[in-house]
């Protein structure tokens, strides 16, 4: 079985126009909102195998923020170009390169490309994958080249939003 994450970065800063997109730090209002997905991952026992994340500082210390409170080692974090300059095919080429041992994948990247990315594997589509909304889905196969024809299961989808209406008993 194969487990694949699909998370967006945290909210990140417009207030340096300067700064090239790839440089754009994020929000204290989104690290704040990363951690209520954090506190649901860890409520359901998440651990991941391998983290990937975009090259882009927004998705990389987004990265850093979930493995840590994963205990996920912050150095073995890889980072790929191709998540930040890719598209959803692109994404395929990342997941069937990854070696079989590796049973759960942590992919942090950016919109639009992951919600056309995620939506590949929902049922019922989502407009928008915001952001530190994070896409978690089971594969029965053990070769992540064969995730596209094997049965797959929707563990989650969640965003800060709905994660603390759910904690909080205000489901909209």
């Amino acid at each position: 079985m194969k487990t694949l994450y699909i998370v967006r970065h945290a909210k990140s800063s417009w207030d340096h126009p300067e700064l090239d997109d790839s440089q754009r730090p994020l929000t204290e209002k989104g690290i704040k909102r990363t951690q209520l997905v954090i506190n649901y991952l860890l409520a359901n026992n998440v651990h991941v195998d391998l983290v990937l994340s975009s090259h882009a500082v927004r998705a990389h210390e987004t990265a850093k923020i979930i493995a840590n409170s994963l205990q996920y080692p912050k150095d073995k974090i890889v980072i790929s170009e191709d998540i930040y300059f890719g598209s959803p095919d692109s994404f395929f080429d990342v997941l069937y390169g990854q070696e079989n041992g590796v049973d759960s994948l942590m992919m942090v990247g950016h919109n639009p490309g992951f919600t056309y990315f995620a939506n590949y594997f929902l049922e019922q589509k989502i407009d928008n994958l915001p952001t530190s909304g994070i896409v978690g889905i089971t594969f029965d196969t053990n070769s992540w080249e064969n995730i596209a024809n094997s049965g797959r299961r929707v563990k989650f989808v969640i965003s800060p939003k709905s994660v603390r209406d759910t904690f909080s008993g205000n489901r909209n």
